[in-house]
């Protein structure tokens, strides 16, 4: 692209000549340069705010503001911004320059520790679900120190300082994703705390959850992508027949990549590694054109930031590439969707995994405890979990036969089965000790073998040392997952942290709480197939619960349960859940909304008048071929009933979405939308899939499924 990047290689488009250890995180503001840059007492100040929360003071700030100023200036920024996450799932940004003007009547460089603290925002501009209204404008952004300052460069060359902060109004309610995931944060940590310090851990002075979230897309040409209304307004196709190939011989997955897309993962890689995100692992998809990046874990915090400039990076990469990436839970009918694996798990700051097993897990009581807090927190709150990932485009993945179904339960793999039942019954356990496979090749060596399989098909999943909660929507934040996950593992972990610290006998209260746990929440466990009829059937025999939509599953965000579980550990209170119930009902209702618009429009304006031409020529072939024409003839007699079908539908759909639109109570236009609208549209989509099966290619006036998953 011609494009200077600020790493200091001198080359464009994210290609550089600097070794991978120089070149990553080469537009962060990390601790390494934080040292390097401010004087000891700052950095140490810093990082005791970093570190331990404590308040970041005024001088402080300007001395890291000013340093940060130098950096960014140097590397050839002009602009910073105050990042963040509203709650529309996207991020945010407002410019401004460091310019100030001087006496002499030139400008100097200029920015402060209260312009590197605070910012002021439009709060009404972004969705507030009635906690802020059109009058009331002023809203907040906060430095989160916690997330690294980085620079941002665009195709053109401008490069921005971002600064990572929180938003909220002027009364001080969480307008964003980050705040409630920070006091999520904290909230864990304290209780997980409780529990190792009742155990005897006197070392770890602060628990952090971690995620690392692998993010599945979708790839198309760039010009067939401008071609479909659908692909540019809704993100998925609200048409299209298949095509004579889909996934079916299974050779896409973990296929040779394709050069054309191989260049674009390796340009991605390299800005994200200069962003300092770990991108780790790549490689294709189940799906046709579908692919897959992965990192590595980090803090939560962190996390959820580095995933929302994944998703920004992916499609600003692709589009230098000339393709497009998707990002919809469900672009294309009939084959995978996309979706967000979100590896969770607890470590403390001085290196131990909370969830790690061990060769000899039935003897590891503080992984055996916090498997407890897990299985009794995810039970409990299995409703807030599958509410955390409701959105339309989810709505078409979860139960697909390709992610998990919309019932939460939780795999653990026959070992660690077999361990918590041996102990709910008393039973005296066997040390197995480190276990190997041998694969019966004398030349390949015996490989060692984990605590559990894997099961693709389950909502969350242990895995080795972390749960893959794999529900989340490949469009989403993760945020919100996050902040469920951190708050539901807090409550477990404060009711077992107060009996621990009331216990006479530690050793025996832990065996007792173990065996409670498989007594009363075991019905959660599954290690089955999750896509069967079968798996459905049994898990309403436990009373798990199957809420296949959105609408539905939203409404758990207001419960008198979820507002004294939220509330209890200052994570949400009791409006600020409802504002997020209220902006994602509404948030649903308009996606929909826009999805039948634009399929009356395409309808309307594409297809129909495409068939008519179709219609006319076969007309003018009937007559020229006479006795000839059955062919024609039955063609046209065809066609003819589709198109009529497709009046017919139409004008069913126009009518829906209007009685929709005219609903005022929010969940209500919901309902209608899903219930009325969704069916009518699915209905016409039929009609017209059939056309497309049966007219000219060179009249079919949008590009199919075999030219958009196939021709990259």
């Amino acid at each position: 692209m011609g494009k200077k990047c600020t790493c200091g290689c001198g080359k464009g488009g994210g290609q550089t000549t600097l070794a991978l250890p120089e070149l990553f995180g080469a537009n962060v503001f990390n601790d390494r340069l934080m040292k390097e840059r401010l004087p000891k007492e700052t950095y140490k100040a810093l990082r005791k705010t970093i570190d331990q929360g404590t308040s970041l003071k005024p001088d402080v700030a300007a001395v890291v503001a000013n340093a940060m100023k130098d950096w960014a200036v140097e590397r050839g920024a002009t602009h910073y911004t105050h990042w963040f996450q509203p709650l529309t799932g996207f991020t945010a940004e407002k410019h401004d320059s460091f310019i100030a003007p001087a006496d002499d009547g030139s400008v100097i460089m200029e920015f402060s520790g209260k312009q590197l603290i605070q910012g002021e925002p439009d709060a009404s501009s972004f969705p507030s679900g009635g906690l802020r209204m059109t009058a009331e404008a002023r809203g907040y952004t906060a430095w989160d120190c916690t997330s690294p300052a980085f620079l941002k460069e665009d195709a053109v060359g401008n490069v921005t300082l971002c600064i990572p902060t929180a938003f909220c109004s002027y009364k001080g309610e969480a307008l964003d994703k980050k705040t409630p995931l920070l006091r999520s944060m904290s909230a864990v940590s304290t209780q997980a705390l409780r529990v190792l310090k009742a155990m005897g851990n006197t070392t770890s002075t602060r628990v952090a959850s971690t995620v690392g979230a692998e993010q599945e897309y979708f790839l198309v040409e760039k010009e067939y992508y401008l071609q479909r209304l659908d692909l540019i307004t809704c993100g998925r196709t609200l048409f299209g027949a298949p095509a004579p190939k889909g996934q079916e011989l299974e050779d896409q997955y973990f296929g040779a990549i394709k050069d054309r897309v191989s260049a674009y993962m390796q340009d991605l890689d390299v800005e994200l590694w200069k962003m300092g995100i770990t991108s780790k692992t790549r490689h294709n998809e189940v799906a046709p054109a579908q692919f897959e990046m992965a990192p590595v874990f980090t803090t939560t915090n962190i996390a959820a930031d580095h995933n929302q400039l994944v998703m920004e990076t992916m499609q600003k990469v692709a589009l230098r590439h000339g393709m497009v990436c998707l990002l919809h839970e469900k672009p294309y009918a009939g084959i995978n969707g996309s979706g967000k694996h979100n590896n969770w798990s607890l470590s403390t700051d001085d290196g131990i995994n909370l969830l790690e097993p061990g060769n000899t897990p039935e003897d590891n009581a503080q992984f055996l405890v916090f498997l407890a807090a897990l299985l009794k927190a995810v039970d409990t709150n299995a409703d807030i979990m599958r509410a955390t990932c409701g959105s339309s485009g989810n709505d078409h993945r979860l139960g697909a036969n390709e992610a998990p179904p919309a019932i939460i339960s939780v795999f653990l793999g026959d070992a660690l089965s077999d361990i918590l039942i041996k102990l709910a019954k008393g039973e005296k356990m066997a040390k197995k000790g480190a276990a190997f496979l041998n694969i019966g090749v004398d030349s390949l060596p015996e490989l060692p073998k984990d605590n559990t399989d894997r099961n693709r098909t389950s909502p969350f999943a242990f895995t080795g040392n972390k749960f893959e909660f794999r529900m989340v929507g490949s469009s989403q934040s993760i945020s919100g997952p996050n902040v469920a996950l951190n708050t539901i593992a807090a409550e477990a972990l404060d009711e077992i942290a107060t009996r621990l610290e009331k216990a006479k006998d530690i050793n025996k209260e832990i065996l007792a709480i173990l065996q409670e746990t498989v007594k009363n929440h075991g019905r959660i466990i599954f290690n089955g197939n999750n896509y069967t009829a079968e798996w459905a059937t049994e898990a309403a025999k436990r009373g798990l619960a199957n809420t296949r939509t959105t609408v539905d599953a939203l409404k758990s965000f207001v419960t008198p349960k979820a507002i004294k579980l939220f509330g209890k550990y200052k994570v949400l209170s009791k409006d600020e859940l409802h504002s997020r119930y209220d902006i994602y009902v509404e948030q649903y209702a308009k996606h929909i909304n826009i999805e039948a618009q634009v399929a009356m429009q395409m309808v309307k304006r594409r297809f129909i008048p495409a068939a008519i031409r179709f219609m006319s020529e076969l007309g003018t072939s009937i007559n020229a071929a006479g006795k000839y024409a059955t062919v024609q003839k039955d063609l046209l007699a065809q066609v003819g009933a589709l198109l009529d079908g497709v009046g017919k539908k139409l004008a069913k759909l126009e009518a829906e979405t209007a009685k929709a639109q005219g609903i005022a109570k929010v969940d209500k236009q919901a309902m209608a939308f899903r219930d009325q609208v969704m069916p009518a549209l699915s209905a016409l989509r039929q009609d017209i899939d059939s056309l497309e099966s049966i007219m000219p290619g060179d009249l079919w006036p949008v590009p199919v499924y075999s030219d958009l998953l196939f021709k990259l």
